[in-house]
């Protein structure tokens, strides 16, 4: 289901619908995710077996560490592998054995977290009788102090736990709403649940509420991955055979992330049994009850205020001089003012896009297309586009508006813009583009010397060259990706050193060639790391301010772009 889709069907269902929050709906407001704390987990437990500062394994996002980390804990064999349901509980009970510990560790988390917009607008929907059953796995009492500052007082809102499980019974026995029920405690709570024994053994009185709460209403469950077993064979036995979530199950991931078993199987399940189950992605909690609020028709003046109170704010701030300290975080996102707003509509028989794209291929015809539900979205010139699809029997040649709310998501839109700004790209700047699922690999290309490569020669050192005592090669690369955030589009830059191996390469000379790449990156840091962001924009984009990239420039509406070099930055309460 589209997000589009969503929304219209939560306005009507509103009611009825019931949601299942987990660490993700949490992550704005500064609370770590469970991927989050396995990592965490880990650099401690690495950390005190190798006697090391935690200081030589401190950035945690960087890939070299990573890695570092996961080669520990694979030669030891006794950790479940990554990306499992068993990972977190299992990392954090090695670390932390005593309970009273771990409950220490959560309330050290958490403590600090502030509601997000998104739980300011879910406490709104609760106001509006729009919401009425949270469910949620979190410990943190984020949703329970914006429904406080919303609702103006505790006393209407119904919150049970693992301390007082009965309540939650009680409460949809009488329809005391809203009602937020906490499945493994909040971090005051002594009955914290959070490791593999603790989790099988969740209590029984609130497990057995949520499961006949899902056989009278619907589900959603948004920022919350699925790890639980406990949680998720509630979910599964509340299909019933069909009786189950007579309203709807509906499980939001973020576009591009990978859904864990456990969750396709309950809704491939839940569809079998004949009820409407599906997966929906967007981008953000905060995004999506944000437009689940838009599409109320009135809401009060005092609610929209303290709604507009917590809104993220983006102001155009000047440029800091060069010399200064300031801003305190650069943004590896380059700004793209101008993009594509309409393109060729061209309804005819044709299937998928993998048909759309064999289509172009075979008629020979320079242009980018992709299916949608009314048919193909193109550019291209209009004769190449009807020589393409006329086999087909083209029933109407017009003009399709690309929407901004379509682009929040990874629509067909969105991915007609990326794969029309890749062509752009190499057609106008000095580099090729290798299209991927998720970000597209920019190389240089060597056949089209520029002086706008030499500011990444005099940082890099070297573009290309061999692995030593190998016979792999390797060259300066980027990957790129345009993506729409805070109303605007950005391109996405990531420097990154790229490997030509192939699956004939013994598996020493693949690790070899790794671990160089992964040198060769791993020595830069901020002053280093600042200047390959500097060196490849000006790649992109020229010594010039701006640049404006066409991708055809023939008859009919042509994608243009334009991308400005200085990336975006932000300092505390302020970003641009």
């Amino acid at each position: 289901m589209t997000l589009d889709q969503f929304l219209v069907t939560y306005t009507v269902r509103a009611p009825q619908l019931m949601w299942l929050l987990g660490a993700g709906s949490s992550a704005a407001a500064g609370i770590p995710t469970a991927s989050d704390l396995i990592w965490k987990f880990k650099q401690t437990l690495f950390c005190a077996s190798q006697r090391l500062s935690v200081k030589s394994v401190e950035d945690l996002s960087s890939p070299t560490i990573r890695q570092r980390l996961k080669r520990h804990f694979e030669r030891l064999g006794n950790f479940p592998p990554e990306d499992t349901p068993e990972e977190y509980a299992a990392y954090f009970e090695a670390a932390y054995p005593d309970p009273r510990d771990r409950r220490t560790v959560i309330d050290r988390y958490v403590r600090d977290g502030s509601p997000s917009y998104g739980h300011m607008a879910l406490a709104v929907l609760f106001a509006l009788d729009r919401a009425r059953i949270v469910w949620t796995t979190n410990f943190d009492r984020l949703l329970e102090d914006a429904a406080i500052g919303v609702l103006g007082s505790s006393s209407r809102l119904v919150v049970a736990s693992l301390d007082n499980a009965l309540v939650a019974r009680e409460a949809l026995t009488s329809e005391r709403w809203p009602l937020v029920c906490k499945l493994h405690g909040d971090f005051q709570s002594s009955r914290l649940k959070n490791t593999a024994e603790e989790l099988r053994t969740q209590d029984a009185e609130l497990r057995r509420s949520l499961v006949d709460s899902c056989k009278r209403l619907g589900l959603v469950a948004m920022g919350y991955s699925g790890r639980d077993e406990s949680v998720m064979h509630a979910l599964r036995e509340a299909i019933d055979g069909g009786n189950g979530f007579p309203r709807g199950l509906f499980w939001f991931h973020r576009p591009g992330e990978p859904v864990l078993p456990a969750v396709t199987t309950l809704i491939r399940e839940a569809e079998k049994a004949g009820i409407q189950a599906a997966l929906v992605e967007a981008e953000t909690f905060d995004e999506v009850l944000g437009d689940l609020v838009k599409q109320v028709e009135t809401v009060p003046p005092d609610l929209a205020a303290k709604l507009d109170n917590h809104r993220s704010r983006i102001s155009e701030v000047p440029l800091p001089d060069s010399c200064g300290g300031w801003p305190v975080i650069r943004l590896n996102a380059l700004p793209v003012p101008r993009y594509p707003t309409l393109c060729r509509l061209v309804a005819c028989a044709i299937g998928n896009t993998k048909a759309v794209k064999e289509a172009l291929a075979a008629s020979g015809v320079h242009a980018v297309a992709v299916r949608q539900k009314q048919g193909v979205l193109a550019f291209g010139a209009d004769a190449d586009l009807r020589k393409a699809f006329g086999p087909f029997g083209i029933a109407t040649f017009d003009m399709h508006s690309i929407e901004p709310r379509r682009l929040h998501y990874e629509s067909s839109e969105l991915g007609l813009l990326r794969d029309a700004f890749a062509v752009a790209l190499a057609k106008h700047r000095p580099v090729t583009i290798r299209r991927r699922r998720d970000s597209d690999l920019c190389l240089l290309d060597p056949l089209r010397p520029s002086l706008d490569i030499e500011p990444l020669k005099r940082v890099a050192g070297q573009l290309r060259g061999v692995v030593p005592n190998t016979s792999v090669t390797w060259e300066e690369a980027l990957y790129i990706k345009l993506s729409y955030h805070l109303s605007r589009m950005w391109l996405l830059i990531e420097p990154s050193v790229r490997l030509d191996l192939d699956d004939t390469a013994s598996d020493d000379t693949k690790e070899t060639a790794k671990d160089f790449a992964r040198e060769r990156l791993a020595t830069r840091y901020n002053n280093t790391w600042n200047a390959f962001l500097d060196a490849w924009a000006v790649v992109v984009v020229g010594k010039d301010q701006d640049v404006i990239l066409r991708a055809f420039e023939d008859d009919g509406p042509d994608a243009t772009y334009s991308v400005h070099r200085t990336t975006g930055f932000s300092r505390r309460g302020q970003s641009s």
